[in-house]
């Protein structure tokens, strides 16, 4: 695996840093016992009120410094990556934001944090400060285990306990706050990869089609490997774990947790199949989906729950200085507005009508290029961004799905509605094209019924808004070609043309538009346009029909 790093022995260090010089002036700061003894603390602080300290091993950014600040950590304890803080480097948080009204401590429950941060308050006391830990054990990964493990549940503590702490409440109040609501915290991980670790060789123990289920912060294995399915499978295995241990007549809050490496597109799927789900009745407020405790690059997400009460709502939804804490919100409807309508029909006045050599001819070019959809994306994945096949067999779809509302006796108004439906559903610049393209063909064949001409005429007005013409390597290539040839009469003449066409456009290795412009000669040599391939496939399934 690749990463962006300079030394494995300075990540860390550095990565604080940066946090500091990119915060706010006077938000935070570091004792100057930088690199052995990493702390980050409020800049601001004046020892006024109980402290609340957490930590742990580097490696869950934004997690633990990104949650220091106002309302949640008064100081953040780091060690390297994965790796638990030293009893020193807690001892001397402690030391450094310790006041009369004593400092809480929030530890996960791993071994190396449970004795490290635990020595630390031992020895705090015997100092005479006043000290309490809260040890948060989330995960119900592995039934019946004696120690859970501490993960993303812990941000719940850290709010919490902030928030009652910035409230001014004394030491016993505030650790009973944050202990009470240890015990009503649940989560679940899952990923479908294993994390790298900078500067170290990877070795990722999934297959191609496995994710694995309850797995831990630090990589560690989960406790079952699981089939590569659709979310929504995932997720209701999830639901099943995690169910059983909610109270049914409570409300809960539900953190959503991407562990590092999942796409906010993605992140937002698993928000919304989490939200459908049975868990979703049992769901008040909403934290995330967002990168909140990750293991450096996993590609994967947790879940955390708890339990709500006044108190606890009322510390989640207040207002906090961290930014990388995610206001929680509550849960609602998504609020639909309608959106304005045109005239009757998808075509003005234009009604559907009965053709069946039409109705066949379109859904057979539909269905053809549905089914070219992953070759192409695979051609497309070669030259642009992959998503040729996509775009093209979404506005495929789109058109079957409309098919019975088409005017297909009414040729001039079959190809202006075609024209709506790409230009609406395909996206894209190619949509925008081929919107262009069946419009402009609709008002000449309006003007005069001859549908090779006013094909060209089509062409025309597309090449000239998108700038492409023959030998840029586009679909324009076979497109251009395929029509001439038309003109004729001769469909299987433009079907040959077009994949002459399309042919060609493997040994072009300079693009003048579209995203394969931006593509080296080495990596174009030999591969097909993928548009030009989608359009050669269109007119040899169009002279099969003849």
């Amino acid at each position: 695996m690749k990463h962006f790093f300079n030394r494995r022995e300075t990540i860390v260090t550095e990565a604080l840093d940066g946090l500091l010089l990119t915060t706010n002036s006077g938000r935070l700061a570091r004792l100057d016992s930088f690199p052995d003894i990493k702390v980050v603390l409020r800049a601001d602080w004046d020892k006024s009120k109980v402290a609340i300290i957490s930590g742990g091993g580097a490696g869950h950014e934004p997690s633990h410094a990104g949650f220091v600040g106002k309302g949640m950590l008064t100081a953040a304890v780091s060690g390297e990556i994965f790796a638990s803080p030293s009893v020193d480097a807690v001892l001397t948080a402690i030391r450094a934001v310790t006041g009369p009204k004593g400092a809480l401590l929030i530890v996960k429950n791993y071994t190396g944090d449970r004795l490290n941060f635990g020595l630390a308050a031992e020895k705090a006391r015997a100092e005479g400060f006043d000290v309490e830990m809260v040890i948060v054990a989330d995960d119900i990964a592995i039934p019946g285990i004696s120690q859970p493990r501490g993960v993303a549940g812990t941000l719940f503590i850290h709010k919490i306990a902030g928030y009652h702490a910035q409230r001014g409440e004394d030491l016993t109040t505030v650790a009973a706050h944050a202990a009470a609501a240890a015990g009503d915290i649940v989560s679940l991980g899952m990923s479908l990869s294993t994390c790298s670790v900078p500067g170290q060789v990877h070795e990722d123990r999934l297959g191609a089609d496995e994710g694995e289920l309850g797995l831990g912060i630090h990589g560690e294995p989960g406790v079952e490997r699981i089939a590569l399915q659709p979310v929504a499978d995932i997720v209701a295995t999830m639901a099943a774990r995690l169910t059983p241990a909610l109270r049914e007549e409570a409300n809960h809050a539900l953190l959503i947790n991407n562990l590092g490496a999942v796409p906010p597109l993605e992140m937002t799927v698993i928000a919304k199949t989490v939200l459908a789900s049975p868990l979703g009745r049992h769901i008040k407020l909403i934290v995330g989906p967002a990168p909140l405790m990750t293991a450096l690059n996993m590609n994967g997400f947790s879940l955390s729950l708890i339990r709500l009460d006044a108190a606890r709502e009322a510390a989640l939804t207040a207002a906090v200085e961290p930014h990388a804490w995610m206001p929680a919100v509550e849960r609602h409807e998504i609020r639909i507005i309608p959106a304005p309508r045109t005239a009757a029909g998808l075509n003005g006045a234009d009604t559907a009508g009965e053709n069946s050599r039409n109705r066949r001819l379109i859904t057979a070019l539909c269905e053809h290029l549905i089914a070219q959809e992953s070759e192409l994306n695979r051609l497309d994945g070669r030259v642009g961004d992959g998503d040729t096949g996509s775009t093209v067999a979404a506005g495929a779809r789109s058109v079957l799905a409309r098919l019975d509302a088409l005017p297909l006796d009414k040729p001039a108004a079959t190809l202006a509605s075609l024209g709506d439906i790409l230009g609406t559903s395909m996206g894209g610049s190619s949509g925008v094209l081929l919107s262009i393209f069946f419009t402009a063909a609709a008002k000449a064949m309006a003007d005069k019924a001859d549908i090779s001409a006013a094909l060209l005429a089509g062409l025309d007005r597309m090449t000239f808004y998108g700038g492409a013409g023959v030998g840029d390597r586009t679909m324009v290539d076979a497109l251009s070609p395929a029509l001439q040839a038309l003109a004729s009469g001769d469909i299987a003449a433009a079907a040959r043309a077009a994949a002459s066409g399309a042919e060609s456009t493997k040994t072009m290795t300079k693009a003048r538009a579209g995203r394969a412009s931006y593509v080296g000669e080495r990596d174009l040599a030999g591969v097909a346009d993928p548009g030009a391939v989608a359009v050669a496939g269109a007119f040899g399934v169009a002279a099969s029909l003849a």
